[in-house]
């Protein structure tokens, strides 16, 4: 197996073109053990943890533009303010060892759809930088995964950053495991309230061959919150908001949890954090 180091992102892209079937890895939190289960044999490792601007973050005007190796234990230190949410879903992320190394960019191209990142990323309507020697594109990030630990970057193509919208609103995380920490999610769940444009975010986690959105469950919830009045969540608002993030699933049965099991939990999950954003919202 060749291994690959560049000292710069243009080295990177070109080492990049000319091995499109070389594996990029950042933390290793997720490569490392697909090597030592012999599940991946790449031809070339593309070492990217020499390449500094990659770990560092900056601000956009609204937005906050995370460098794909900006490992998590810094987003929750220095971004838990701003992007709550995903704040949040990195706490869930192994143990502090895996959190020190453990990236948002690695998790993208990982594509799990048990990723921790993911619901959040989708609430709060991300986007995904990707660069290879012939350009750059932008790929909102619920157009990004495509298939079971599949995403839409081209053959020669690298994750450069993760633009997301500094939170206008009250954003929420839940994740159901067999234990509290260092778990794969059985079913996972996250929700944005953007007040400025009267809408609400969702994504799911693990209930699905892909991360997604419950776009039903969205504008129903967008049109049924009392947005200038703040009055108390009406339970049948819940509820109902609850069952059509569960209807947006399509879950498997396998060794962490039945379909039925990762369907109830949904409604529940989505019940609850809608209930938590939307009391916090009124506090405001």
């Amino acid at each position: 197996m060749e291994f690959l180091r560049p000292r710069s992102w243009a080295d990177a892209l070109a080492a990049k073109a000319a091995q499109p079937a070389a594996l990029p890895i950042a933390g290793g939190t997720d490569v490392m053990v697909e090597l030592n289960f012999d599940l991946v044999r790449p031809d070339a490792l593309l070492d990217l943890t020499a390449i500094g601007e990659l770990a560092e973050w900056d601000e956009d005007g609204d937005h906050i533009r995370l460098g794909a190796a900006l490992p998590y234990t810094r987003l929750i230190n220095e971004l838990g303010d701003q992007l709550p949410g995903l704040a949040m879903a990195s706490r869930t992320v192994g143990s502090p060892q895996i959190r020190n190394r453990g990236t948002v960019g690695g998790n993208l191209g990982s594509a799990s759809p048990a990723g921790d990142a993911h619901p959040a990323l989708l609430a709060s309507g991300a986007s995904v930088e990707v660069e290879s020697v012939r350009g750059a594109r932008s790929i909102p990030v619920d157009e990004f995964f495509t298939g079971v630990k599949q995403h839409a970057l081209e053959p020669d193509e690298l994750i450069r950053a993760i633009r997301i919208e500094a939170a206008a609103g009250p954003q929420q995380f839940a994740k159901i495991g067999t234990r509290n920490a260092m778990v794969i999610a059985v079913s996972s769940f996250g929700l944005a309230l953007h007040p400025d444009e009267r809408s609400v975010g969702t994504g799911i986690g693990s209930a699905a061959p892909t991360p997604r959105r419950a776009p039903d469950a969205e504008q129903f919830a967008a049109g049924a919150l009392d947005w200038d009045g703040r009055s108390a969540l009406d339970d049948g608002v819940a509820r109902r908001f609850g069952d059509l993030v569960a209807a947006a699933a399509s879950p498997i049965d396998d060794v962490r949890g039945t379909a039925a099991y990762r369907v109830h939990s949904l409604a529940v999950m989505a019940r609850r954090t809608l209930g938590w954003a939307w009391a916090t919202y009124r506090e405001a």
